[in-house]
């Protein structure tokens, strides 16, 4: 290890949250026929979006607005706050990273989920903050608990997706306000809502855009079909927002990405076409679960979670075998979610794909 890194990194792992398809396909010769396994749309983006980012690739050989100001306007027109409200960054992924650069230090307290979205907690580790993880409650993340763990460690932060990957479960928006409302004083809720382009009436929270407490992530990754592009923003207090401008890559958002983003937001007619095709989608997806004997969680994202009806070792056999006939998929990390696999969702012909190999992956697994 070089000599001129800190003890921290030093002691760090080399490693990255997820090994992507690429990568899987390097290492077995395969090459995927169905990719269900990183929640994006395989619906894709707007043909607007896609129309703008090819105009503006002409333009690559520019940085892009360091201050994304005119996607920071639109965005906060769209969401009824004012551009202050708003930060930008390259995906939720990134502005995880920058929230942690910009609150804990080393031997923070930090509570999350056990079994939640692992990028945060790599962000944390990065940055020598001191997690503690509380157990699901069935197939949901438990906020009760979450509020218990941070009262008791002092915890600077809570991370809380909803809707929640990877069990695709989410609480009702009156669980989250009154999460909200029960906050210690010392504690910043991260509000992950990276799917909520996608979830149920009901589902997003009231929360002041001023709260001095809570900073809501959303992306472009997801319903808006622009996984490639690496756009999220933050909502969050004006304070709070700014404060991004101290550590963020002011020339992290190309051009070409902030024209497709603009372009998606502004074409919501695509947006609602995606969301009929999602609740069509999970609907098949389910129902090929079903035919193999397992059992589907209700989803509220893009994605199906789907018990495996025995332990972790038997659902990483069905996704082995499933990768073996050229199937991406992944599963929870850790038990008991890990009884699960979780399988993103597709148009018909992905979905046939599924159809045809998934019994076989079972059968192959015992």
């Amino acid at each position: 290890m070089s000599r001129f890194l800190t003890p921290h990194a030093a002691a760090l792992p080399s490693t990255v949250p997820f090994t992507g398809p690429e990568a899987l396909e390097r290492r077995t010769g395969i090459p995927f026929r169905a990719r269900l396994g990183a929640n994006e749309s395989l619906f894709g983006p707007s043909p607007h979006a896609i129309t703008a980012m090819q105009e503006a690739a002409s333009g690559a050989w520019m940085y892009g607005d360091p201050e994304n100001h005119d996607l920071k306007q639109a965005l906060a027109a769209h969401h009824g706050v004012t551009p202050a409200h708003v930060a930008v960054g390259p995906g939720i992924d990134g502005l995880l990273g920058l929230i942690c650069r910009l609150v804990l230090e080393p031997g923070t307290p930090v509570v999350t989920s056990l079994g939640a979205y692992p990028t945060f907690n790599f962000h944390v580790a990065g940055y020598g903050g001191m997690l503690t993880r509380v157990p699901y409650r069935g197939d949901h993340e438990d906020p009760e608990a979450l509020l218990a763990a941070a009262r008791t460690f002092g915890a600077k932060l809570i991370y809380l997706a909803n809707p929640d990957n990877p069990m695709g479960s989410h609480h009702p928006a009156r669980v989250i306000e009154d999460m909200v409302a029960n906050l210690p004083h010392e504690t910043l809720l991260i509000l992950d809502e990276a799917y909520a382009d996608l979830a149920p009436e009901g589902t997003v929270p009231t929360i002041a855009a001023n709260h001095p407490q809570v900073i809501r992530m959303r992306t472009f990754s997801k319903g808006y079909g622009l996984a490639g592009a690496r756009v999220g923003y933050a909502i969050t207090n004006p304070d709070l927002a700014l404060a991004f401008d101290k550590v963020r890559d002011h020339f992290g958002i190309s051009r070409i990405s902030q024209a497709g983003a603009l372009a998606a937001l502004q074409d919501q007619d695509w947006l609602q076409g995606v969301q009929s095709r999602t609740v069509a989608a999970r609907g098949r997806l389910s129902a090929i679960a079903r035919t193999c004997g397992l059992t589907p969680l209700p989803s509220a994202t893009n994605f199906v979670t789907i018990d495996c009806g025995r332990d972790g070792d038997h659902a990483r056999k069905v996704l082995a075998e499933l990768g073996r006939h050229g199937v991406f998929i992944r599963m929870p990390g850790v038990a008991p979610l890990d009884r699960c696999i979780r399988i993103s969702l597709g148009d018909d012909q992905t979905l046939d794909i599924l159809e045809e190999t998934l019994p076989l992956a079972l059968k192959a697994a015992g």
